[in-house]
């Protein structure tokens, strides 16, 4: 059977605003997850979740964005643009090199045959 979850979304939210409240005051994630009574494993849990719940209060809140996966898939999209074009550069770069290092090795080579 599957195991029922332990906290309501909404006791989630307050217990997540909670932690905010006392992570502002200068606490300790361990004595932030003993004040909420849940282990930091899942104050992180809940953190990190991609849509976490939020209390009504500070959802007008400048960090709550309904359309920020929009915005996160731009990024993304644009970092692996910017990535592939790293890439194509760095490999233009060392064909580069390799081209001079060839040139030279072969005008080294070319005025050693004309000392013999």
């Amino acid at each position: 059977m599957a195991r029922q979850k332990r906290h309501s979304r909404v006791e989630v939210a307050t217990k997540l605003a909670h932690a905010n409240d006392l992570a502002r005051q200068g606490k300790l994630q361990t004595e932030i997850a003993r004040t909420l009574g849940v282990s930091v494993m899942t104050l992180h849990r809940w953190r990190k979740a991609p849509h976490a719940p939020r209390p009504a209060h500070e959802a007008d809140g400048p960090d709550w964005t309904p359309g920020g996966g929009d915005r996160i898939a731009e990024l993304r999209l644009e970092n692996s643009r910017l990535r592939r074009l790293v890439t194509d550069l760095l490999l233009e770069k060392i064909k580069l090199e390799e081209a001079a290092q060839s040139q030279s090795f072969h005008r080294v080579k070319g005025r050693d045959e004309y000392r013999h």
